[in-house]
Parts: structure tokens; sequence; C-alpha cells
């Protein structure tokens, strides 16, 4: 099963009042496993950014300044997506504004199939936070490098944790052979029993032993002996 993960970053809040898509992030997955295929654009967003927005995502008025228009890599997105379920952590936000821009261009809206990731967290921890940092804390996600939002980023966060969300993976199972084979050993050795040790009973064990046997009266291994 072929899936995306996806994340923007936006001029703002709301579509419908005119913010604009600044960055775009896509992380293809397939099977539950990372293929190491992205689609990563910065977006020209043809409006002032506002400061409130800059603050969460760094991205500048210079820095976009330079930067492709939506509509010039609306197509290369739409082909690197297909017809994938998408997977978004708060899907109807990103949408809202993929759809935004598409409808700006002439495009149809999306109709892929979609995972809200927010939406299984709060089913699976009811009552428990379900920002991106939370779930990477929750799920041990190095997120250490995340000191802005971003699109790319943040989407190969989610990634992992949407994997961690539906179940998990299996993790460390690539050792090398031999490195298995010396781990199998040392578990054998550990479970097997220690041989018995030698020992050479002294006088004085000896002495008290033959006290022991004067103390009893007609020993069954003597009966057994005649």
């Amino acid at each position: 099963m072929r899936e995306i993960v996806l994340d923007t970053e936006t001029t703002g809040l709301d579509p419908v009042a005119g913010h604009r898509v600044v960055e775009l992030g896509c992380v293809e997955i397939e099977n539950m496993v990372a293929t190491g295929r992205t689609f990563h654009e910065y977006f020209n967003p043809e409006m002032i950014m506002p400061a409130g927005a800059q603050d969460v995502h760094g991205l500048s008025d210079e820095f976009l300044a330079d930067k492709a228009l939506f509509a010039e890599k609306a197509d290369a997105f739409l082909e690197f997506i297909g017809d994938a379920q998408l997977v978004i952590h708060n899907a109807q936000f990103d949408l809202g504004f993929l759809n935004s821009e598409l409808a700006r261009i002439g495009k149809a809206k999306l109709t892929n199939p979609y995972v809200d990731t927010v939406s299984m967290a709060r089913r699976k921890f009811p009552g428990q936070r379900a920002s991106l940092d939370s779930l990477c804390e929750r799920f041990g996600i190095d997120n250490s490098s995340r000191t802005k939002h971003g699109a790319l980023l943040d989407s190969e966060l989610l990634a992992e944790v949407y994997l961690e969300l539906s179940g998990g993976r299996q993790r460390d199972l690539g050792l090398a052979p031999e490195i298995a084979a010396r781990a199998t050993a040392a578990a054998v050795a550990a479970s097997a029993a220690r041989p018995p040790r030698p020992h050479a009973a002294s006088v004085a064990e000896l002495a008290a032993h033959a006290e022991f046997l004067k103390k009893l009266s007609e020993p069954l291994w003597l009966k057994a002996e005649g």
C-alpha cells in the first residue's frame, strides 16, 4: 500500500482569508516502510509574510522572494502523490490550504483518501496531548532538530509517528549473521547448567560424616546390599 505523509507551512491560518502555502513536504511510504522518495518545495506566496507566521516556521519574505509559485509546481506535486492515501496531522488544515491553492489555478480538489493522525492519536490516547512534539516524546522519536516548523522535517517525523500509531515496527533486526550467531551462542551458554565442580572432602567433613552414620539404625542402603 502506497501512502504519502504530507505537511504544509503557510502565511496564516485561513485560506479563505487569502493566506497561502509557502512550503510543502511529502514523504513516500509503502507497506509501512519509508522508501526514501520525497517531494519538497518552497513557494513565493505573493504576499507579505505576517510576523506571527514567520515566528512559527522562520520563512522570511527575503528567503521566499525567488522561490517558484505554487502554480509552477502543482503538476509535479499531483504526479508525486498520485492516488495514494495521504497521512496528515490535522488533515483539514492542510487539505483546506492545498485545495485553495489548486482552485486558485483552476485545478480540481484532492480526492485522495486520507488519514488524520491527530484523530488516530486521540482515539489511541484519549485525553492526552496529540501535538507532533508530544507524540514524538511519547514514542521516543528524536525531534531535537525541530527548532522551527518545517514541512519536510515534520513529514519525516510524522511518518515515524504514524508507523508507531499503526502498531509500531520491529526494531534492530538487521544484525549481521556473525553477530546474531554470537548473540545466540551467548544466550545458550548463559542458560546452560553449570557442570559440577570436583570437591575433595576435608578430614573434618569425613569425621562429621562418620559420626552421622553412627546415629543411624539399620540404614536403607545396608538392607539393599543384603
